[in-house]
């Protein structure tokens, strides 16, 4: 098994480290309620998705 003749420094690791911060999550308007929704995925707040209804949403009385 191959094992590391020396030490990385903190400048090497850190530098590897800086491409896994979180990025913000994309979002598109939904065209039939203009509701925010992800890319390719039915609209959670209407049910359609690519021109059609896919999903029956339920409102809830509070």
């Amino acid at each position: 098994m191959a094992v590391p003749k020396r030490r990385k420094s903190r400048a090497k690791r850190d530098s590897r480290r800086a491409n896994h911060s979180i990025s913000a999550g994309v979002f598109n308007e939904c065209p039939k309620c203009s509701a925010p929704r992800q890319p390719h995925r039915i609209c959670s707040s209407c049910g359609w998705y690519k021109d059609r209804y896919v999903l029956e949403t339920v409102e809830v009385e509070v």
